[in-house]
């Protein structure tokens, strides 16, 4: 293991929410505990399929330590149209192995979609081509139905956390993602809606719901955009570089450290290519985790058979990745039911 003595990975593992259950705050602590001396390992779940672990674990013998879901196929506008989902179910046996849980949620919007192919169907409804609704009308128009839907789509997610919660998972929770952006509807008009919604979202699941295994990711990816201290535990970054560019993406790094005055603990929480753990250390931009994204990011589909591919990130740079001691597999974790706090 490596000792980074650098005072910004000193981070005080306290969340937001005052109320947070015994196992947020044990895995908020161990991730304190580790920040700028380890990384953990992460992968995106497949939506239809999951084939990402197994095809990692035939190359590298080990499984990632965080897996990342997504509650895209929960929304009430996917549902309706006869979209399933069993990432909570899947989410819950990952951390009874004794995995790590984060969740994403491509929210489809909740009404107006536009619903016409090939690249605005009802199905691709969390994208602002594929909608036309308007997040500003409905946060500044709380008795509008458009603002009411929000609310619906809210509990339902909140009901699959509170499963999770039951269970005794801790969540990596991640919603609003890539808001700067743009390209979902919940940015698609600027900075000061989507930052309500965020308030809303985090006050109508810590209070009215009481969901306390929740470590709150934001991912606005810009300044303007960040909510503020009270309301984020952790900042992540979401970075797709070029085909086989292993750099530390320090620039970044460095960036998401502005967004804040406090120390925070800073994430990869999306990425295509794997960065390089040497180029890491030497740029000192110590990721906290990484969260693979799935697909072709991973394997490749041939004569019927799915392989490793080495499009994005190469075998061998993959096999370093996982065997480096600078990171953390599944198979090193700490039993987090257990983690002193």
């Amino acid at each position: 293991m490596y000792n980074q003595s650098d005072s910004r990975y000193t981070v005080d593992p306290k969340l937001v929410n005052p109320r947070a259950d015994a196992n947020a705050r044990r895995l908020m602590k161990y991730l304190c505990d580790i920040y700028g001396s380890r990384i953990l390992t992460g992968q995106q779940i497949g939506v239809e399929s999951t084939p990402e672990l197994d095809i990692l674990y035939g190359v590298t013998g080990k499984y990632p330590a965080v897996y990342g879901f997504d509650f895209m196929n929960y929304s009430p506008s996917r549902t309706e149209r006869g979209a399933e989902c069993r990432d909570t179910d899947t989410a819950i046996d990952w951390w009874k192995s004794g995995g790590i849980v984060t969740f994403c949620w491509h929210w489809n919007a909740p009404k107006d979609l536009i619903d016409l192919p090939p690249d605005k169907n009802w199905d691709t409804g969390f994208y602002t081509k594929a909608t036309t609704f308007d997040i500003t009308q409905a946060m500044d128009h709380p008795e509008s139905e458009e603002f009411q839907l929000l609310l619906r789509d809210m509990d339902v997610i909140a009901l699959q956390l509170k499963r999770l919660q039951d269970a005794g998972v801790p969540v990596l929770w991640r919603p609003l993602h890539e808001a700067s952006g743009g390209w979902f509807w919940w940015g698609a008009h600027g900075a000061d809606p989507c930052i309500r919604l965020w308030k809303l979202m985090y006050d109508r699941m810590t209070n009215m719901h009481k969901l306390n295994n929740l470590i709150w990711v934001w991912n606005g990816q810009h300044a303007d955009w960040y909510p503020g201290d009270e309301y984020v535990d952790i900042i992540g970054e979401d970075l797709y570089p070029s085909v086989r560019d292993y750099s530390s993406q320090q620039e970044h790094f460095q960036k998401a450290r502005t967004y804040t005055k406090q120390n925070k603990v800073i994430a990869l929480s999306e990425n295509g290519v794997l960065p390089d753990p040497d180029l890491m250390l030497k740029d000192q931009a110590l990721w906290a985790w990484n969260c693979t994204w799935y697909g072709t990011f991973v394997y490749v589909t041939e004569d019927g058979r799915r392989e490793y591919s080495s499009a994005y990130t190469e075998r061998e740079q993959l096999i370093k990745y996982y065997d480096h001691p600078l990171t953390v597999t599944k198979d090193e974790l700490p039993n987090l039911i257990e983690y002193d706090i």
